[in-house]
């Protein structure tokens, strides 16, 4: 299975947990008078849209260059990502004024039944994260990675609205709000995870320095080449799932344009074959 294959099922399996998340959500916190679990369920349908658009993004980075885009289509993941952050503050904005509005206007206390739901969806929203997080480490994907936190925001939401929900239903009369309360500790960790999703998405758009270990990396791959006595610059620039290198590789100063430019070929197809991830690889020969 190749890894844009891999990476569309991983997000058709989270929209598709949504969706049912959203309307199990919906109904318990409709008839179980609980805000939490309404704004939960609000967070997921904003989910199901950004998986949609992190599907879009994914599909359209795996295409593969042409004479517009020479190193491909990979820079429409971060910017699918930007989007799905967006979403996330929409969201987190909708159910803080919600929230707020419920605190302001008394209401009944929550069903004890609730809180069985919730323990299902915190278990159900944990191993997404680990599943998904998983995967986007194995295929170096920031859109997957923006979309496992969205299953753990969920998760840590459905937290905070379980401590509320059991703090209003033991807590009694005059603790109603604390349904509420729960709901804005929510708001405070998704927009806390919009920073953590947004920072490394914009590096990558404005190709940072970053990548220390794989540099360290491609610099050892190279000396196990013979003609390579050394490498100088090493500049890496991720797009989608791949990495562009630029690498200034020395050689012996005696040698022959062809005997460097055969070199150069020997040193990509090697450092291809070591390192999978690498896309584009760009050779400059100098004389040692």
């Amino acid at each position: 299975m190749s890894n844009s294959t891999l990476a569309v099922r991983t997000v058709i399996f989270s929209m598709l947990g949504n969706v049912v998340l959203a309307t199990i959500k919906f109904l318990a916190g409709i008839f179980g008078n609980s805000y939490a679990l309404i704004a939960d369920g609000i967070e997921s349908v904003v989910d199901v849209f950004s998986s949609l658009l992190v599907l879009f993004g994914l599909k359209y980075s795996s295409r593969p260059a042409d004479e517009n885009h020479p190193y491909g289509h990979g820079k429409a993941e971060p910017l699918i990502t930007f989007l799905v952050v967006v979403f996330l503050i929409i969201s987190a904005c909708t159910i803080a004024y919600q929230a707020f509005q419920h605190i302001l206007i008394p209401h009944e206390l929550p069903k004890p039944f609730t809180l069985t739901v919730l323990a299902a969806i915190i278990i159900w929203k944990e191993v997404s994260f680990q599943v998904v997080i998983r995967r986007s480490k194995k295929l170096n994907s920031g859109a997957l990675k923006a979309e496992a936190w969205h299953h753990r925001s969920d998760a840590i939401t459905s937290v905070a609205a379980f401590i509320g929900i059991t703090v209003a239903i033991f807590g009694g009369e005059g603790f109603e709000v604390a349904d509420d309360y729960a709901a804005l500790f929510a708001v405070a960790f998704i927009l806390y995870n919009c920073y953590k999703i947004f920072r490394p998405a914009l590096g990558e758009v404005m190709d940072e320095n970053i990548y220390e270990e794989l540099t360290k990396q491609i610099r050892a791959v190279s000396l196990t080449v013979p003609g390579v006595e050394g490498t100088e610059k090493c500049f890496i620039r991720k797009a989608g799932m791949e990495y562009h290198v630029d690498l200034h590789a020395l050689v012996p100063g005696e040698l022959t344009v062809t005997e460097g430019h055969d070199i150069s070929h020997k040193l990509k197809d090697k450092l291809c074959a070591e390192i999978p991830e690498l896309g584009n690889v760009l050779i400059h020969i100098e004389p040692f």
